[in-house]
Order: structure tokens, then sequence, then C-alpha cells
């Protein structure tokens, strides 16, 4: 790793009451002690750690900013190593001028992500924490953060490195047994291993299992709105944005593109596409507005089926039918204000389960379409007790591969098979757990994750 002093600014590059320019490596004390003039007289390099100092960055005599600055010495820092913070007005052509001051001083520009890297390097923080950092900064709500700073906190790391030692210990005893037989007997232990790896197995699964409800929890659920035209698409996005988004007329066909909207409902974020209503159509414009209504239909978690209740069921409620079979789907029967033509058994002969009956007018029902949405993808509560979610695609393919290792682990020993070969997928799921925790990475993988964060993180 590279050990020279680097900096950057920590903030948001616009102009704001309060701006922090961050240093970090063994020339920082020195570097912040040319440029740092505090306003009592005092040796910057000898100041305690933890401790803040008001003064005057100054740069051949003349005065910059005035500022506070924090010192946080090795190895009780972000880093661990030396850190200093220059909290000074958070104008952008100040903080570039104190930046450049702190290099014209002997530092370097930060690489994006390189001061949570140099944590990640000297051993302060594992992989899952660092990863933790970007997930935390970029929380969409507040099951994410919670989620994320669990992580960050280090319960995925401990329950990681829990498995590992289960799986390395095994790994020893065999290799002990076949190295002094006389005094290691592996009478039995075909048993013993199998109910370990078989629990092992379960407690991975129970991740594999989370990381949908944690990709939905960190990314939110994918939402489409179909229907056919005039069904009242429009009106119900509105009504869940909380706002006129969409164009609503009594017009068919109104809506000829596809409307995406972010909200949360009750704490759970949705990413809603609303879409031009299905019908064969002449107009190329509308064609095309249909066409991306289909396509928004392959990547979502969730369907929102607009059906009007005021009129049958025609072919383009059979062809959305036909499409959408699969899907998690809620079936909103909507203009419940006006006579009722369509009703919910002519709907549940098509195997539809979740059906929600509401007025877009009147806005009667949505409640009921909020709790269901909350019950289909979390059984009607989010718990962050005890239980970890895996939110990060690299996380879940490590535990895929480590599960399947461990599952060729059991096919040996159902098949008899001398002990070493226990050994070796043993082995590949340790490793691939290590993955997790970074402590089987390779270079270029840590610096593709790194690579992914702001420069002064």
């Amino acid at each position: 790793m590279k050990t020279d002093t680097i900096a950057a600014i920590a903030t948001p590059m616009t102009n704001s009451g309060i701006g922090i320019v961050r240093i970090s490596g063994e020339e920082s004390l020195d570097i912040i002690s040319k440029i740092f003039v505090p306003k009592r007289e005092k040796n910057m390099k000898e100041v305690k750690t933890y401790t803040a100092h008001y003064g005057h960055i100054m740069v051949n005599h003349k005065v910059i900013d005035e500022c506070i600055v924090l010192i946080m010495k090795n190895p009780h820092s972000y880093t661990a190593e030396d850190v200093v913070e220059i909290n000074c007005h958070g104008g952008v052509i100040v903080m570039k001028k104190i930046l450049e001051a702190v290099i014209d001083a002997g530092a370097r520009t930060a690489e994006p992500g390189e001061f949570t890297k140099r944590a990640f390097l000297n051993g302060r923080i594992d992989l899952s924490k660092a990863e933790a950092v970007m997930d935390v900064i970029h929380s969409k709500n507040e099951f994410a953060l919670e989620s994320s700073l669990k992580q960050l906190d280090g319960e995925l790391e401990k329950r990681v490195q829990s498995l590992r030692k289960k799986i390395i210990h095994s790994v020893a005893f065999i290799e002990s047994a076949l190295d002094d037989p006389e005094h290691y007997s592996v009478d039995g232990f075909s048993d013993e291993l199998k109910e370990q790896v078989e629990e092992s197995k379960k407690e991975i699964q129970s991740y594999l299992d989370s990381s949908d409800n944690g990709r939905i929890l960190k990314e939110g659920i994918n939402t489409t709105i179909i229907g056919k035209p005039n069904a009242g698409k429009s009106s119900i996005l509105n009504i869940l944005v909380g706002e006129d988004r969409a164009i609503v007329t009594d017009i068919a066909g109104t809506t000829r593109d596809t409307l995406e909207e972010s909200i949360q409902i009750n704490g759970i974020p949705l990413n809603i596409v609303d879409t031009a209503g299905i019908r064969e159509t002449k107009d190329i414009v509308e064609k095309i507005g249909v066409d991306k209504a289909k396509e928004s239909l392959k990547n979502s978690d969730l369907v929102l089926y607009v059906v009007d209740t005021s009129v049958s069921l025609g072919n383009e409620d059979k062809e959305i039918i036909d499409l959408i079979q699969g899907k998690q789907v809620i079936v909103i029967l909507n203009k419940s204000d006006l006579s009722q033509v369509v009703g919910e058994d002519e709907l549940k002969k098509y195997q539809f389960h979740h059906i929600v009956t509401i007025s877009a007018k009147q806005k009667n029902g949505i409640q009921d379409l909020y709790d269901m949405i909350n019950k289909m993808f979390f059984h009607g509560h989010v718990s962050f007790n005890d239980e970890i979610y895996i939110t990060n695609m690299r996380h879940k393919e490590a535990m895929k591969n480590a599960w399947n290792s461990l599952n060729l682990v059991l096919e040996s020993i159902e098949n008899n098979m001398p002990e070493d070969f226990f050994s070796i997928d043993l082995l590949n799921a340790y490793e691939e757990l290590g993955y997790i925790i970074g402590e089987s990475v390779d270079d270029d993988l840590v610096n593709e994750i790194f690579r992914e964060f702001c420069m002064g993180k």
C-alpha cells in the first residue's frame, strides 16, 4: 500500500456553512504545522490527540481563512494514521485554496475512497465494513440506513468469522488426523462434520434468503403501474407521490411515455414507473410508450395492475393478464365510486390473490393498498432485531459459492469418500467467505470497490 500523505475536500463542492479538508499520513502533523497559525502559540506536532485548535490557515503571510483544526493521531483515527481535519468556511474557492496549500506543503490529492481504503489496509476495518460506509452514505430510507449501520458495526463480519472458525477447525482436525493417525482418530468424525456443515449451510441459506429483502431495502421496490388506457393509472401515481405529477384527463392515451418517481410508503422505498395504457394503436408515439411499458415489466419487483371496474374486461386486459403472469401483482380495482361491472371474483379466476378496491377520485382505499404492499414484501413488518440483510451482490455471490462448496462436502460424506476430500471443499468455502471480509481478495478487486467512493472518503 502507499504510505505517503494524502488530502482531499471531504464535504460537497458547493457553497455551505462549513467545509472540511482532510489529511491523512505520517506527514500530516508536519504539513499542518507549516500552514496553520493557532490563536495561542503551540507546537502542533506535540498537541494531544482528539483536540481542536482555533486559528488561521496562512500562505506567504497571507490569511486564507479562519478555521478549527482537529488532530487525531494514529492508530486511533479513521485511517489508523495521523489524521488532520481542517474545518473552514464552506465556500468552494476557500476550500480549494486550503487544499492547494496542503498539497504545496507536501501532501498529494487522495484517490476516490482512499481514506477508507487505508482504514481497510491498515486493519482498522474489514472489507464488509468499508462497503457499509458507502451504503450509509447512499441510504435512501431508515431501514437501509439501519441495515448499513449494523454492517458498519461489524455484525456481518462477526457472523462470517464465526462460520470460518468452525470450518477451519474441521480442516485442522482432518489434517492432524492424516499426519498423526496414532493420536487423532477419525472414527465417527464424518457424522460430527455432517451435523456441523448442515448447520453452517442453514445459516448461509438464511442470509441468501434475506438478500432479496436486502436489495429492496437498499435500492427500493421496482414498481410498475400498468393497465389499459383511462383505467386511472396516472391518478393513482399522483396519489402515491402526493402531488399532480402526471397529467390526468378523461381522454384515453394521455400517458405516452414512462414516468418515474421514488417514494416511501411506511418507510418502504418504491421506485414507481407509470406507463402508457396497453392497447393496439397506430399512433407511432403511443406505440413506443406501450412498448416501453412492456419493457418496464421485465425488471419489476411489483406490478400494480389497475382495472377500471366500471367497464367489462376487454382484450387489452387479457393481454395485460398474460404479460404479468408469474409476477408479484396487486390488482387495484379502481373507480369504486361508479357502478361496478368487474369485481374480485372475476379477477381471482386468473389466480390473482392480492386485490384491493379503491377510488382514486375520492381517494378511498389507499391505506389498504399501502398495507398490502407492506404485507407482501415484509410479512407486515420489517424487523431488525438480530437479522442480517445481505445487500451487496458481491457478498451474495460469495455466500452462494460457500454454500455450494459445503454441499459438496455433504455429498462426499454420503459417498463415503476419504477425509482428505472433505478438506478441499471446506477450504473453498472458507476462502469464499473470506472474500466478504477482505481476507482473500486481490488488489484489483480492492481497487475496484474503493473506486466507487467519493473523493474525500
